[in-house]
């Protein structure tokens, strides 16, 4: 049974009126809510938080060098790009409740494209840290944006199908990314990575100004200000399951971002594999994800109920960071024994992050901007902090990065039972 809904002004009510998919833009009987054309660019959109931060992974080391820095000092640059994350989404995320969806995407993407280029022409690590806050800022735009304009048209076990299927375009992204990246090193240096990036930039913002219509009409946006915006916020916050979902997800994530954040340099400065096999490694594991991503979306979601698919999910989670923790303390096994491990990690958020999030969205029909804002937030907040971990000390370590996951697996389910009991 849904839980409470949140209205735009912020007030928790159990009685809100259901939102209505038809009541923004009518469909023919049959019809598909979307064009194939807007699906792709959608699934496009979302693909652009993880390109932007796996394309370069492959370059840290060289990167790190070429800028005379050390590998913490490198690994700010994923830190930063997901606090601006963090800050853009807050940002884009209401501002899309109030202006509609296109205007705000449209400027985030040229935004985006601009510090692309500010990062590749950088000459200090300092400059890159600061060009990758901007871009983090700007590439939420689309991130954020997408997920509002899903849930503007969809609810439901619909809508986890259908971000299904844009997943198993923007799940493309975590493939394709460190392959391409690493590729790339063979052609150009780090720098050209970036130029890449404000290419990718540029034809999305082409694609959204031709392909993505309107879908949050000026009746359905909220008129008030930053007074407005917050009471939406606080209204969502305090609703405990919205919260519930938003913390397990959050940590789930968090568990995700330790891996993304901590296996380039781990895997290979600890394992010794060269940046062609670090690519074949990640792109494995996001087979892993990508996989999983579908069959929960067009099967497990048909024949188990939420919580049986996010108690799994995160048990396997949780004992994919025990077994990082133990192949590198009780036995060494070395990469054999690490890499099914975080494959099992991998898989275990396509089934966790689609549900969670699902969940959270349908709790907020009317502030759809705002939800998905503090969704990409919490998450992005707990990768920014996690990335760094698995080198602390300055060295990189195997036994910190599966310890991290671990906890962070651990945290997601301690908020999910207490929080997340529907009647």
């Amino acid at each position: 049974m849904p839980g409470p809904t949140v209205g735009p002004d912020g007030d928790r009510s159990a009685t809100a009126v259901p939102f209505r998919p038809e009541e923004v833009r009518p469909e023919t009987p049959g019809r598909a809510p979307f064009a194939a054309a807007t699906v792709i660019t959608l699934g496009s959109l979302v693909a652009l938080g993880p390109f932007t931060t796996d394309l370069y992974l492959p370059a840290l080391p060289d990167l790190t060098a070429d800028l005379h820095s050390t590998a913490p000092a490198a690994q700010l640059t994923l830190t930063g790009s997901l606090l601006g994350m963090v800050i853009g989404q807050l940002l884009f995320g209401p501002l899309s409740d109030r202006l509609g969806r296109r205007r705000p995407m449209l400027a985030g993407l040229a935004a985006y494209t601009a510090a692309s280029l500010l990062c590749a022409f950088a000459g200090s690590m300092p400059v890159l840290v600061a060009g990758r806050v901007v871009q983090g800022a700007a590439g939420s735009a689309a991130l954020v944006i997408a997920r509002a304009v899903v849930r503007d048209r969809l609810e439901g076990a619909a809508m986890i199908r259908f971000l299904a299927t844009m997943g198993l375009i923007s799940g493309l992204a975590p493939i394709v990314a460190p392959l391409a990246g690493a590729q790339l090193l063979h052609v150009t240096d780090w720098r050209g990575t970036f130029v890449t990036l404000a290419l990718l930039g540029a034809v999305l913002t082409v694609a959204c100004a031709f392909g993505v219509h309107e879908t949050l009409p000026p009746e359905r946006r909220h008129g008030g200000g930053l007074g407005t915006t917050v009471r939406a916020i606080g209204g969502l916050l305090r609703d405990r399951l919205f919260l519930g979902y938003l913390l397990t997800g959050t940590f789930a994530f968090g568990a995700l971002f330790a891996y993304v954040g901590g296996s380039s340099v781990v895997l290979q400065e600890v394992y010794r594999i060269t940046p062609q096999t670090y690519s074949l490694v990640f792109a494995v594991n996001s087979v892993a994800l990508l996989v999983a991503t579908q069959f929960n979306g067009r099967f497990l979601v048909q024949r188990y109920s939420e919580r049986a698919l996010l108690l799994g999910g995160l048990s396997v989670a949780a004992a994919a960071g025990g077994a990082v923790v133990l192949c590198t303390t009780v036995w060494d096994p070395g990469l054999a024994g690490v890499w099914p491990a975080l494959t099992l990690l991998m898989a275990s958020m396509g089934v966790i992050l689609p549900n969670a999030n699902g969940r959270a969205l349908t709790m907020a029909p009317h502030a759809a901007g705002s939800a998905s804002a503090l969704l990409g937030t919490g998450t992005y907040l707990c990768g920014a902090v996690v990335a760094p971990l698995s080198s602390l000390g300055g060295r990189p370590s195997a036994t910190a990065l599966g310890a991290v996951v671990l906890g962070c697996a651990l945290l997601a389910l301690g908020s999910y039972l207490p929080l997340c009991r529907e009647r």
